[in-house]
């Protein structure tokens, strides 16, 4: 059984039945393909087994290095951009006190080193560094992508300067591959703690790898729950893949319905801050795998109600393109009644004694109803609550249901040959050997 529900009862003025039910045989296709790794990029699919193969002994080594690290650091940082550091924070945030530094709290403060080139952030997290002890996670297949390398090499020497090689190494952990790469070169060289990342899993999809679950563990949550609900999940759809029963289906088959009737773009809607980076994880999981041969389903997103005072004109009444997939809490972590006023000048004692989530709740009803009056049409993924079984069961439902959304409209979702491009460029522009005739074009062009 399996918390999670996906409802599209709202896109019923913008769709036929019978035009997402037309997908049926394609999904099906699509789960015997990914089933078996025979489709587009089965050597990337690594991730659908992992729920199953993540192991008593590989949980019990994540969670012993994961307390070495917490008894030694104020601070943990984890170095890595993209799927190398956004699954996991994603997890965090969902799971952490709002204001969690300021709390006081028992455990490593999470900050993160390698997800932009800002030598403001970095002169920023090295003065707090300076005062706090701290450890590390590298995360790099190859060890060289320019942004967490670049940050590496200046925590490194931080580190080491710091408290001196022999407990800066003490102090870092590499993930990375088996047996290759200049991380992995270093890592043997220095004696770092290490992990894999399995060879066909792409990072969008390594949060139930120790790239995720390392700094999940060290942030103090429970990743036996986490990967015990991503398997309840990955049971559940491969039971059945019928589009009235499987969540997956539908979902795969709602969007793709709609993309197919001009609808190009999703933005993902919540009402809890905390699941912000869950949105951006989303974000890049679908925008990465889908985004290929001038196709795909443009991924955005929005935190309501704040966003409401700043993006909801355009979305109730802005180019009629775009869809939402509202995901929704059911029961917050507390409970905070509007109390009441004698004198009541602001007009809201009619909402006295109401908990502030209800509140939320019908602001989330008022604005679907809304929107979809406006010609948006809405999809809903709930969650009973936010915890680590129900996150574990979100994760793996949107990595299937982004697979074979992926397969149904003529793409591989494991490769990412795009991102390459900017690359080139950036590496002519600074000079890197072996760039010498790019550099000379681009001179050109500027």
């Amino acid at each position: 059984m399996i918390h999670l529900k996906f409802n599209y009862e709202q896109v019923s003025n913008f769709l036929d039945k019978k035009q997402v039910l037309s997908y049926q045989q394609q999904i099906n296709e699509h789960f015997n393909a990914i089933r078996n790794k025979t489709g587009p990029g089965n050597d990337f699919l690594g991730w659908v087994d992992l729920p199953e193969t993540m192991n008593e002994a590989m949980l019990k080594q994540i969670e012993d290095v994961a307390e070495k690290l917490r008894a030694k650091s104020e601070i943990f940082v984890v170095v890595g951009i993209g799927g190398s550091y956004l699954g996991a924070r994603a997890i965090i945030e969902a799971l952490s006190h709002h204001f969690g530094m300021l709390t006081g709290a028992k455990g490593p403060v999470v900050l993160y080193a390698g997800q932009n080139i800002s030598e403001d952030y970095m002169s920023d997290l090295l003065e707090v560094l300076d005062m706090k002890s701290y450890s590390l996670a590298v995360i790099s297949k190859s060890g060289t992508t320019t942004e967490p390398a670049l940050a590496f090499r200046i925590l490194k020497n931080h580190l080491e300067q710091k408290y001196g090689q022999e407990d800066a190494r003490q102090r870092i952990v590499a993930i990375t591959d088996k047996e290759r790469g200049a991380l992995k070169q270093l890592a043997d060289e220095k004696g770092y703690r290490t992990f894999v990342v399995p060879d066909d899993v792409g990072g969008r999809y390594s949060v139930l790898t120790p790239v995720g679950l390392l700094p999940i563990a060290v942030a103090g949550f429970d990743i036996r729950k986490l990967v015990a609900g991503a398997r309840a999940m990955r049971s559940w759809v491969f039971k059945k893949t019928d589009i009235g029963e499987n969540p997956v289906s539908a979902y795969a088959a709602v969007r793709n319905a709609l993309y197919g009737k001009g609808f190009t773009t999703e933005i993902m809607v919540s009402y809890e801050p905390r699941l912000y980076y869950l949105t951006e994880w989303w974000k890049q999981l679908y925008g990465e795998s889908e985004g290929k041969d001038h196709k795909g389903i443009f991924p955005a997103g929005v935190g309501f109600t704040t966003d409401l005072h700043s993006m909801g004109q355009y979305i109730q009444d802005g180019l009629r393109n775009l869809f939402e997939t509202v995901l929704s809490i059911e029961k917050p972590g507390s409970r905070q009644l509007v109390p009441g006023e004698q004198a009541d000048l602001d007009g809201l004692n009619y909402l006295a004694g109401k908990p502030i989530h209800e509140i939320n709740h019908k602001a989330e009803i008022g604005t679907t109803l809304a929107h979809v009056d406006g010609g948006v049409p809405n999809l809903k993924v709930s969650l009973p609550e936010i915890n680590e079984t129900t996150l574990g069961e979100l994760v793996f439902f949107y990595e299937m249901a982004c697979a074979i959304s992926g397969y149904i409209l003529g793409v591989n979702p494991f490769d990412q040959p795009g991102v390459e491009a900017y690359k080139k460029n950036m590496f002519a522009l600074l000079g890197k050997p072996g760039f010498e005739k790019e550099t000379e074009a681009i001179k050109k062009r500027i």
